[in-house]
């Protein structure tokens, strides 16, 4: 397993949270002329900061629609899960449905303890059992390598940011001049989601590289993955997710990039080129997908 040192990298999100936050009150409170900005800026940092920590698996959870699902409604999700969660000596994480047909999955929680996965309708429908486990195994590494804490207060964070940017755009585009300047509250406001997909970029792309490494050495099988990858790109060209805020904010969760497009959508992924990860799964099995 790797060590991605999430403790402290949480922290700093939760800094950059906090500086933005605490800037963007300062920056209104110039323009009136009034600390209070700057205060319920303070207090929103406090909200956000024990909101996102306590419940960023429900954040994600909720914005693709996810439901919760027993043994008896998806028995093959959960004997593979339990299977790789005994191999690794960790507790099973519970277990999510989307009912999108975009194909994609994703962990989610603060902790092992309090983990959460979900695979979408289009990846059970797209993928055999074999395919399923590597993109599982895949998921589990996220788990135990602690990923997903710092992962699910980042989408928490980039929520927040976004939000605040929007507000300001909406707010600060219509402002007076004599009261303050405009254009810095509309700068601030574009700047904010650019945050925001800065802190996603910042710690997805390594990761996805490490837990597809991992989850090959525990389901033992890379070229289970590498097949499934190709098919999950593929098929997210076919029936990719709507670009709404709240998915492009989860979106680092997922294995796959849920978005069509090039160009600046590729430049701005927060995910490595899935050919470069399909090429490093066949190197570790030794030989290339036939």
């Amino acid at each position: 397993m790797h060590n991605h040192h999430n403790g402290l990298k949480t922290a700093a999100l939760f800094g950059v949270l906090w500086a933005v936050l605490l800037g963007l009150g300062a920056l209104i409170g110039s323009s009136m002329r009034s600390s209070a900005p700057i205060w319920i800026m303070a207090l929103i940092g406090v909200g956000t900061t024990a909101y996102g920590y306590w419940n960023s698996d429900k954040i994600a959870i909720r914005s693709m629609q996810a439901y919760p699902v027993t043994e008896a409604e998806a028995p093959q999700l959960h004997q593979i899960v339990r299977e790789l969660s005994v191999r690794a000596n960790q507790p099973m994480p519970r277990i999510y449905i989307s009912p999108t047909l975009a194909p994609n999955a994703f962990a989610t929680g603060r902790n092992p303890q309090n983990a959460a996965v979900c695979c979408t309708q289009g990846i059970l429908q797209l993928l055999d059992a074999r395919e399923l486990r590597g993109v599982l195994g895949h998921e589990l590494m996220h788990v135990y390598n602690r990923d997903i804490l710092t992962s699910s207060v980042a989408a928490a964070v980039a929520g927040v940011i976004t939000s605040v940017g929007q507000m300001l755009l909406f707010f600060g585009g219509g402002g007076d001049r004599r009261n303050g300047n405009p254009l810095a509250l509309l700068a601030m406001a574009l700047l904010a989601p650019f945050a925001a997909s800065l802190i996603q970029m910042a710690i997805s792309r390594t990761r996805e590289y490490d837990a597809d490494e991992d989850g090959s050495a525990l389901t033992g099988d890379p070229l289970a993955l590498a097949s499934a990858l190709r098919k999950i790109e593929q098929g997210v060209q076919l029936a990719p997710l709507p670009q709404d805020q709240r998915l492009v904010n989860a979106s680092h969760l997922m294995i796959a990039n849920p978005f069509r497009g090039g160009g600046m959508a590729r430049m701005f992924s927060t995910h490595p080129p899935m050919s470069d990860r399909i090429s490093r799964l066949e190197r570790m099995a030794g030989r290339p997908l036939g």
